[in-house]
């Protein structure tokens, strides 16, 4: 579990395959120490396992599934977010990230404004639903606060379902990759994990009748 408060950014140093996944040998910033083999840790927002490390970074592998439902930015040289799991005595400082992907949204438009950098994304529709103004959202790995959201039960029902804004601040934009972000750059988006609770619970209350799989 994370909560979306980077520690700092890495490089892609290497990308090669290796039986059937993708290798990537990642340096962060400021090498940690206490690296650990088998932990978790959340690389613009998917949730990774350490299988290598030495005293310059670490090594993870990405399976087929994950490369093809995540932004495509795995190449050498590439910087990413990085955020080790949450320790139980940790400060939950952003809020519940899983590091599962639901979804590659897209910016759309970039507006500088003062004191902060107003971002409009569009998110894939099977993910808008979990979108709502003042809600939260991980956009690569990035606990952010979702501030206007399109459609008819949105702050701005003029605009596409699918849209919503973010405003992201100087040290947001100084400590994470966001700062690089352009009009039609992928982002990894994953919505907050207690929506989807709450779905499916609504969805399989007492007494509804479900219906049954074909034999």
């Amino acid at each position: 579990m994370f909560t979306g408060i980077v520690e700092q950014t890495g490089r892609i140093e290497a990308a090669r395959p290796k039986g059937g996944n993708l290798e990537l040998f990642i340096t962060p910033k400021h090498p940690w120490p206490d690296l650990a083999l088998g932990e978790s840790i959340a690389i613009s927002g998917v949730c990774l396992t350490v299988v290598a490390f030495d005293t310059r970074g670490f090594t993870v592998q990405l399976s087929q599934e994950t490369q093809s439902k995540t932004a495509p930015r795995w190449q050498e040289g590439a910087l990413v977010n990085l955020e080790r799991a949450l320790p139980a005595s940790g400060r939950l400082g952003g809020h519940l990230v899983t590091g599962h992907v639901d979804g590659v949204g897209r910016v759309v438009a970039l507006e500088p404004q003062d004191g902060r950098y107003v971002v409009w994304m569009e998110a894939p529709t099977p993910l808008a639903r979990y979108l709502v103004p003042k809600g939260s959202v991980a956009a690569d790995g990035v606990s952010l606060t979702v501030v206007d959201v399109g459609g008819p039960t949105g702050s701005r029902p003029e605009l596409p379902a699918t849209h919503f804004s973010l405003w992201l601040i100087p040290h947001t934009l100084s400590v994470t990759t966001l700062g690089s972000w352009q009009p039609g750059t992928l982002v990894n988006l994953e919505a907050d994990i207690v929506a989807k609770y709450v779905e499916r619970l609504l969805s399989l209350q007492p007494g509804q009748e479900q219906p049954r799989p074909a034999l």
